[in-house]
């Protein structure tokens, strides 16, 4: 599952998608190639990340960031067939939460142990979708420094679809840390957003999860990997102010 290098272009920078006609067979290539999953060992994942604080701590590429979701096989088998949710099992009635940081992800799911949760999904999508969801988001819990009064928190729940929550990220044993992490989830017509126009590519990391929990196990923690991340921030500064990014 790891890249390894991005790709140069002829001048020896990175590769990006204006290096590529994108209504040529070469453009899909280099969109899928961009985004394979980048794997780390997890002594130096925690060198590249800070200890506290709020921060949206994901995986990305220029254009894509990466977020998790965990669910049912049925589920996940139809996304990752498809490239977009749906099926029987799957309800849009329903609000879904998605997670850009991998060990939130893995505390909440129990690294694809819990029911309904056993099968782990990357889900590629574009920052500007990310920004979109961010900026339809009302806290889940009462914040006086962003709402003053309880009343107008209650009309942003009202009012928007998606539901904002910063919670202790926790080390790879389930236990708290400083450092917070985002959950964000979504319901009614910006989750079909979210499907239909958000979603670059689905990939099942099931397997991988349940490699990297057994060297957990067995106490093998040199050769424990873990998606690279780096902080995510808009370019959007009041936005950041009502994330009350650090």
């Amino acid at each position: 599952m790891d890249l390894g290098n991005t790709g140069i272009n002829s001048v020896g920078k990175p590769l990006t998608s204006s290096d590529f006609d994108k209504t040529r067979p070469s453009f899909i290539f280099y969109k899928l190639f961009i985004m394979k999953i980048q794997t780390v060992n997890y002594q130096d994942y925690l060198q590249q990340i800070p200890k506290k604080g709020r921060h949206i701590l994901a995986q990305q590429t220029q254009n894509e960031i990466l977020v998790y979701q965990a669910f049912n096989p049925n589920i996940a088998r139809y996304a990752v067939d498809n490239q977009r949710f749906g099926g029987s099992h799957y309800s849009f009635n329903r609000m879904t939460w998605i997670k850009p940081n991998f060990l939130w992800m893995m505390y909440r799911c129990g690294w694809a142990s819990k029911h309904n949760q056993e099968c782990v999904l990357g889900i590629w999508i574009t920052k500007t979708g990310l920004e979109t969801i961010l900026e339809a988001a009302a806290y889940s819990s009462y914040q006086a420094d962003i709402y003053q009064t309880t009343d107008n928190w209650k009309t942003d729940l009202t009012n928007k679809a998606v539901r904002l929550q910063w919670d202790p990220d926790h080390d790879i044993y389930g236990n708290k840390e400083e450092r917070r992490a985002i959950q964000l989830g979504m319901k009614g017509p910006i989750l079909t957003q979210f499907n239909e126009e958000m979603i670059c590519k689905i990939v099942d990391m099931t397997s991988f999860v349940k490699t990297q929990k057994e060297r957990i196990d067995n106490r093998q923690l040199k050769q424990l990997k873990v998606p690279s991340e780096s902080i995510f921030k808009s370019k959007n500064d009041d936005l950041n102010m009502f994330l009350k990014l650090d």
